[in-house]
């Protein structure tokens, strides 16, 4: 995991909020942790943690998915949230992602496990929390990162242009209020988040929550279109 080399590839639109975020408390308090853990030999994930700024400039975002922890097992985090690199076998939060692609669009199996196609089409992909240690989840969580990625949805909120906000979970569900804050223009979307044990529950289950062809519809609606194709 290399911060500095992440950074230095994010499109130039999120450079002043990374820029104010290194500069804070919460900034440098998380980059010296970063720097303690991996002295200590902590093996830390994903090895870009920027990645989705990088794939997703600001200008061109038209949905925001909303993730919590990067997967925190070898090989599996990307530096998108829910994806992961192709040959790896999909998690469950991701196989339910793709039944329910597969329920609302039709789309057919085999599916990239990587959704790094969505991000160069103008999904960012964000997890609150961009890097975790091997097979220790949550293990960055309130280090400094929640004050960048907050930063981060409150600005694709601030942009004037249309988008989709698609929060699943409880967790992402708490930053409802940062998006509505910023106008009526946009579209949030709510369900339960995809893992198994939540994915067919109540109040509303990801499976059958049709979001992915409500998103489509109301971009195409505000000329922003969209394909969900993998």
């Amino acid at each position: 995991m290399n911060l500095a080399a992440s950074l230095a590839q994010v499109d130039g639109g999120w450079r002043p909020l990374l820029d104010a975020w290194r500069a804070s408390p919460a900034g440098q308090q998380l980059q010296a942790f970063l720097t303690e853990r991996a002295a200590a030999g902590a093996t830390i994930y994903p090895p870009e943690p920027f990645r989705a700024l990088r794939l997703t400039p600001l200008a061109q975002t038209r949905v925001l998915i909303l993730g919590q922890d990067p997967y925190h097992g070898a090989g599996q985090a990307e530096g998108l949230a829910f994806s992961v690199p192709e040959g790896v076998a999909p998690p469950p939060s991701l196989r339910n992602l793709f039944k329910e692609l597969q329920r609302d669009l039709g789309q057919q199996p085999p599916m990239s496990p990587s959704l790094s196609a969505w991000a160069e089409r103008g999904v960012l992909l964000l997890n609150s929390c961009l890097t975790v240690e091997e097979g220790a989840p949550a293990s960055h969580a309130k280090r400094g990162w929640e004050a960048l990625t907050d930063a981060l949805v409150q600005a694709v909120a601030q942009e004037s242009a249309p988008k989709v906000f698609m929060l699943w979970g409880a967790y992402a569900q708490a930053k409802a209020g940062l998006i509505a804050a910023a106008g009526p223009q946009h579209l949030i979307l709510q369900a339960n988040h995809p893992s198994p044990l939540s994915a067919l529950r109540p109040p509303v289950p990801f499976i059958g929550c049709g979001h992915f062809s409500l998103a489509a519809d109301w971009l195409a609606q505000q000329g922003r279109a969209i394909s969900w194709a993998l």
